[in-house]
């Protein structure tokens, strides 16, 4: 009688059915789409009413990937909290008993999702500025350093509604915390005698400046401090909540 190995499932095939989670569901495929049609509907506006220094390639893909920076981590929440509205979880774990190679396969797809996004981006934002054709300096000038910080922009976004959802394991307090949160920070931030913390953990200060221009050593300081409070500290309460979840 021959015997069949049975080996787990691969990290890339865990990431390719994460990625599928995303885009398959009735939600997910209208928020991307959402997402498209604001960031050529964005991009169109300035190229019909925008000023010249706003239809430059780096000032286009600024206001280009907006869209995804807000929306897109509505749906790193929903791919963590489906699980649990649409019971899949026991189906989920008990393929891969590993419950931090789902979240950690979940991250990858978010990331790989963000990056995407970025690419849209991209093109329409290219697209824009040929199309409005400014007469000014520096008009496809794009440093390289401008593209990293709005890689993490998206990325670390993206990664945040992932944990936010393994924190909360429901969409909708989990969507809440999402907004709601930097909106408490940023007030409570501009307390006199709380703003020199702030400058250090409110995201909405931290984090503004890597869409605007090249950051400094501090800002990118002040960024990773906030990051490390808002997504890794996240991240590793979201695993231990999924660990020790009941599934059914």
């Amino acid at each position: 009688m021959s015997t069949m190995a049975l080996t787990r499932p691969g990290m890339n095939r865990l990431t390719a059915v994460e990625l599928r989670k995303m885009t398959d569901t009735r939600s997910g495929f209208w928020l991307a789409l959402v997402v498209a049609a604001i960031t050529v509907l964005l991009v169109v506006i300035v190229d019909l009413v925008g000023n010249a220094q706003d239809q430059t390639l780096r000032s286009m893909l600024s206001i280009a990937v907006q869209p995804a920076s807000v929306l897109l981590p509505v749906m790193g929440v929903l791919l963590v909290t489906s699980e649990w509205s649409q019971r899949t979880t026991l189906i989920t774990f008990t393929l891969v008993p590993h419950r931090w190679r789902v979240l950690t396969a979940k991250l990858v797809a978010s990331v790989l999702l963000s990056l995407a996004a970025l690419v849209l981006a991209f093109v329409v934002a290219i697209a824009g500025t040929a199309i409005a054709m400014p007469d000014v300096a520096n008009t496809w000038t794009l440093p390289i350093g401008m593209v990293v910080q709005i890689v993490v922009v998206l990325t670390t976004g993206m990664m945040g509604g992932v944990a936010f959802g393994a924190v909360a394991l429901a969409s909708a307090p989990a969507i809440v915390a999402l907004f709601v949160l930097p909106l408490i920070t940023g007030a409570v931030g501009s307390i006199h005698v709380l703003e020199g913390v702030a400058r250090w953990t409110d995201a909405t200060r931290t984090l503004a400046p890597m869409t605007d221009h090249l950051m400094s050593a501090t800002e990118w300081a002040q960024a990773g401090t906030t990051l490390a409070l808002w997504l890794a500290l996240p991240v590793l309460i979201g695993l231990w909540r999924i660990a020790r979840s009941e599934v059914s």
